[in-house]
């Protein structure tokens, strides 16, 4: 089938990364995809040897005129492909006498709305595509969701991984000291983060993502009245450039402790089995604490981890100490879970097909 998937990059990467992993992953399968992005510069670094099967068309006022739909159409989180790509549609399934599948793919929630909600048709009550029906699908983390990306090749890539020869190959350490990811926004506690990660009894290395993580320790580091002033040079840090979506899986699997953020890298994260700390995607009413609390849940999380989320997030007042140790069984549990159950792809391809 031909996939066309529509993405808007809104103000950081995780929307493209998620439809780019989609892309790639309907292609390794034997799909093909047109992914429509207003703002696709950031392929470049993220994916740049491209897919075999995956065509990326910058999407702009005018470029989908004269286009046919594909067999299927996603609306990455909640964006519309416009009015002359909808009249498109309908005029296909006028033609054809079958609506191509159009799919809402949602953002990620482990609240329990999302059960409710997943695979919901959506009629289309005004433009020229009324009459027409789209299909809500959500990601999500129990069977009765649409699950989480996972590549086919996933287990063979990480049981292949050598962590020393990759930390070489990028001209870091491997001294036996403690490796921590930091992928992150802005984080109010990450000063006391940096003052704790000092303090430590085991030597660690803070590995620290191109753009705002970088920023973020570097203004934390500068500040000469923070928890964090006078660290540099006490605690080992590495900035790193920015990394392909492979490469950023291989972070994750040689560090003892992630830091991720938004949805794309939380995914990552709990697909890598190591112990990890979410900073989820404030939202200025607050609805944000509501999601981390309901991914907590679901996760199992003990009090040191629920306590810790609450202070990265700025929910609680204070950043307790971290415990990777304690945390490292409710990730492997995690994992567990999700591997149990049908992965996003599998069940999209199902759910476009049953819509057809």
């Amino acid at each position: 089938m031909l996939w066309d998937i529509f993405c808007k990059v809104i103000d950081n990467h995780g929307d493209i990364g998620v439809c780019w992993r989609l892309a790639a992953e309907l292609a390794r399968r034997g799909e093909r995809a047109r992914l429509w992005v207003d703002a696709p510069a950031a392929l470049a670094w993220m994916a740049p040897q491209g897919q075999a099967g995956v065509e990326v068309r910058a999407w702009t006022a005018g470029s989908t005129a004269e286009v046919v739909p594909g067999d299927v159409v996603v609306e990455a989180f909640g964006c519309e492909p416009g009015e002359a790509f909808a009249a498109a549609i309908a005029r296909r399934t006028r033609e054809r006498g079958r609506q191509p599948a159009w799919i809402n793919l949602e953002y990620l929630s482990a609240e329990p709305w999302v059960e409710r909600c997943h695979g919901l048709p959506s009629p289309v009550m005004a433009g020229p595509a009324k009459g027409l029906v789209k299909r809500f699908f959500y990601p999500g983390f129990t069977p009765r969701t649409g699950g989480l990306i996972r590549e086919r090749d996933f287990d063979a890539r990480q049981a292949a991984f050598d962590r020393t020869a990759w930390l070489r190959a990028r001209g870091l350490p491997d001294a036996g000291e403690r490796l921590v990811s930091l992928f992150c926004y802005e984080p109010p506690a990450l000063p006391r983060l940096l003052a704790q990660l000092a303090a430590g009894d085991a030597p660690t290395r803070l590995l620290v993502t191109a753009g705002r993580a970088q920023a973020a320790v570097q203004a934390a580091l500068a500040d000469s009245s923070g928890p964090a002033a006078g660290l540099e040079g006490r605690l080992a840090i590495s900035y790193l450039p920015l990394l392909t979506q492979t490469d950023y899986d291989h972070l994750l699997w040689a560090c003892d402790l992630n830091f991720v953020r938004g949805e794309d890298s939380l995914v990552r994260a709990l697909w890598a089995g190591r112990p990890f700390v979410w900073q989820i995607y404030p939202q200025h009413d607050d609805a944000h604490h509501a999601k981390l609390r309901a991914f907590l849940d679901w996760l199992r999380a003990p009090a040191s981890l629920r306590a810790f989320h609450e202070g990265w997030n700025g929910i609680a007042p204070g950043l307790p100490a971290a415990e990777p140790a304690t945390w490292a069984a409710v990730a492997q549990d995690a994992r567990q879970r999700l591997r149990a159950q049908p992965e996003l792809v599998e069940q999209l391809g199902r759910t476009a097909l049953e819509s057809q």
